[in-house]
């Protein structure tokens, strides 16, 4: 896919806009996860998995092919507080020294391979804290989720092809299918959640339905077998309200744009895992919002940084504060939630802790 520049605008395809929302939300918000187990059961679709995801780079054609224009998103990024490196030490009073490690919620065993530093003070913890500690038992956290239908569901009996035509129906049944599952197990949930399950390639829900955990999940069930203690900041109730509190009319938008995607989305996922690999967390966030049309949708974008990411950080830290003033704590959150001037790196420094990167 052709990578362009247009009034000073990156494009990685014509409606990633809107698309970069459930990307995001895709990658770096638990609860659609926990859920796959259920569609899995209900589903009569199976997908192959993969060796592999592929995916190519797109910020490096868009270097090569506008220079300028990737020098002035790279300085961006680079003005981004916090937004290089995905560990850090944390220190207070003279108690031992804690940790956070940014991370990504996916099954890529790049991902999962966390750095040697990181490992070894994992194994060291005694408390590990993860966004919601609900993801260890998947069945549980299912029912959770069902407990509150209103957030996940159309209770009016709506379903989604109810707003769309026949073509885009087309379109996200085709889409579903590819990744094990069938329009008809998930026809009357919320455009959120589904748009969060085609914002993932195949090859990842294939590995996910196939029973593989992703980085926050295996780290909080190995907390349990070590007999660590296991804390979390958030429920996954909260994660769906925050997701549920947007408007439905981007939400749509965001479904369809995703699917006309198509094999670009490989090319997305993969940049912003080679990003995060390179502990370039500043990056994401400015080259989602340079790929936004100069229109309506920054409003859409402003409300989805606001809710889904500045709000949790806030949360996240407030709730993080005395667990880790005792010390020698492992925190693994979305890496997302740690750059910027409210993210919970500088949120903890406001706090009189002592955060600093880890090399």
């Amino acid at each position: 896919m052709t990578v362009l520049l247009h009034k000073s605008r990156l494009v990685f395809a014509d409606r990633l806009a809107d698309a970069g929302l459930w990307l995001l939300a895709a990658i770096h918000v638990l609860v659609a996860l926990s859920f796959l187990f259920v569609l899995a059961g209900v589903s009569p679709v199976r997908a192959e998995e993969p060796a592999a995801c592929g995916g190519n780079n797109l910020l490096t054609k868009y270097e090569k092919d506008d220079p300028a224009g990737f020098a002035k998103l790279r300085a961006e990024a680079d003005a981004v507080p916090n937004g290089k490196g995905i560990f850090w030490k944390i220190e207070k009073d003279g108690k031992p020294a804690s940790w956070l490690l940014g991370t990504m919620h996916v099954t890529d065993p790049r991902v999962l391979a966390m750095p040697a530093p990181a490992q070894s003070a994992y194994a060291q913890a005694a408390t590990v804290i993860v966004e919601s500690d609900e993801i260890t038992d998947e069945k549980k956290a299912g029912a959770a989720m069902m407990a509150r239908p209103d957030l996940i569901m159309f209770t009016d009996g709506k379903s989604i092809t109810d707003f769309l035509d026949e073509e885009d129906a087309a379109t996200l049944a085709a889409g579903l299918k590819s990744r094990g599952l069938a329009l008809a197990a998930v026809s009357r949930m919320k455009p959120w959640m589904i748009a969060s399950f085609v914002a993932l390639p195949a090859c990842e829900i294939a590995r996910k339905t196939a029973g593989a955990a992703f980085l926050d999940q295996q780290l909080a069930k190995n907390a349990l077998a070590e007999g660590k203690s296991l804390k979390g900041l958030e429920t996954l109730i909260e994660q769906i309200s925050a997701l549920d509190s947007l408007p439905l009319e981007p939400q749509i938008q965001g479904l369809v744009q995703t699917l006309e995607l198509g094999d670009t989305l490989k090319d997305v996922i993969e940049t912003m895992s080679q990003l995060y690999l390179a502990g370039d967390t500043g990056m994401i966030m400015p080259m989602m919002r340079a790929a936004a049309p100069e229109d309506d949708n920054a409003k859409g974008y402003a409300d989805f940084e606001q809710r889904i990411i500045v709000d949790r950080n806030h949360v996240m830290a407030e709730r993080a504060k005395p667990i880790l003033e005792a010390g020698n704590v492992f925190m693994a959150v979305g890496a997302l939630h740690l750059p910027g001037p409210e993210g919970v790196i500088e949120l903890l420094r406001k706090s009189g802790f002592t955060v600093t990167a880890v090399n």
